[in-house]
């Protein structure tokens, strides 16, 4: 699972599934993310072998996503924005959910990460996008407590 960082703070419990029958190619959750830079939001990506390669930042207008090897580029040469227009968490929620269900395979081998691409198992990342949402769900409202203990600016 990535990296939890000095001086971040993070709210709710964190999930993390297998996406291969290996296990070696993992998706995780965390339900709220809150930055140093009091924006924040769920943040989910794909781990292989505990190396983060994809990352997405649902964090509304200043969201944004993490492709080519989060650990191997670094947050800046990774960072790719959401698509033009898409500022509300919930839409970058959904494309990015789709994003993981229609391209964790091309992203993979895009990052040098073509074995384990191939060993992804399409039902288990399906399943696991589906755990997410009701993850999140059950989690409840936490961007409203992360607000509330002032770690995430209103």
């Amino acid at each position: 699972m990535a990296t939890m960082l000095d001086g971040e703070s993070y709210l709710g419990r964190v999930m993390v599934r297998p996406i291969s029958q290996s296990k070696e190619v993992t998706l995780y959750l965390w339900p709220v993310r809150c930055l140093r830079t009091k924006i924040g939001g769920p943040t989910f990506g794909v781990d292989v072998r505990g190396t983060e390669i994809i990352r997405f930042d649902p964090h509304g207008p200043r969201g944004h996503w993490h492709k080519g090897g989060y650990d191997k580029l670094g947050a800046g040469g990774s960072h790719v924005d959401f698509p033009e227009g898409m500022t509300e968490s919930e839409a970058q929620i959904a494309w990015a959910l789709d994003q993981l269900r229609e391209e964790t395979q091309t992203l993979l081998t895009d990052a040098g990460y073509a074995d384990e691409a191939a060993s992804v198992d399409p039902q288990m990342v399906a399943d696991t996008i589906e755990a997410i949402k009701a993850h999140l769900e059950q989690e409840g409202d936490l961007i409203n407590k992360a607000i509330e203990e002032g770690l995430i600016a209103a």
